[in-house]
């Protein structure tokens, strides 16, 4: 087996969502990580965003690891075509090994599933679990309102500006992708996520 050079893991979207925009960068990042040799760590399913950024991996020669709790299987149409489909018991499972196999995270367009998957990892970072980086696509402005609101909390004085700091946002996805891994190669060694959280 061939390693790949690199692991990012990214949340995304199971509905492809109504600005044709998405499904564009979805494409990009997927070429991105593939071009590169690579390895997409992501939800394991095959619509929307997720199927879109898991086939243009695929296509651009890159590895595929999927991983889909159970319950999921059918309501997200698991990608039997991943290098590695992992069938978990619990969304708990299933984000602990997507942290542990990813040596960067990156955030597109998505709804509420995408926005635990991306808190919960920014969590992790700040309470020191992991030092791996945390990216956000900001595709046409779609976070925008929410990049507000979070430094509306830092006004408010519930979180701190470091904390914010700990997610690098940008609409260039080539630019984000190649500042995560760069950093990537400069983290700690964290122990298994499954034995911290």
């Amino acid at each position: 087996m061939t390693y790949p050079a690199f692991s990012v893991c990214v949340y995304c979207g199971s509905r492809p969502g109504t600005n044709p925009q998405f499904t564009e960068v979805a494409k990009a990042v997927g070429q991105w990580i593939g071009e590169r040799g690579g390895q997409l760590v992501y939800g394991g399913g095959r619509s929307g965003l997720m199927g879109v950024v898991a086939e243009a991996t695929r296509q651009a020669g890159g590895r595929v690891v999927g991983i889909i709790p159970q319950a999921l299987v059918d309501k997200e149409l698991a990608n039997q075509a991943c290098d590695e489909l992992h069938i978990v018991k619990n969304m708990h499972e299933r984000k602990a090994m997507m942290a542990e196999r990813s040596d960067a995270f990156v955030a597109l367009p998505g709804g509420i599933g995408t926005f635990e998957e991306l808190f919960e990892v920014w969590t992790w970072r700040q309470l020191g679990y992991h030092d791996k980086p945390i990216g956000l696509i900001n595709v046409d402005g779609y976070y925008d309102t929410m990049l507000q609101f979070l430094q509306s909390c830092v006004g408010s004085g519930l979180m701190g500006e470091w904390q914010l700091g700990l997610i690098e946002s940008s609409s260039d996805a080539p630019a984000l992708l190649q500042n995560l891994v760069q950093n990537s190669g400069t983290r700690l060694e964290t122990p298994s996520l499954r034995s911290v959280i």
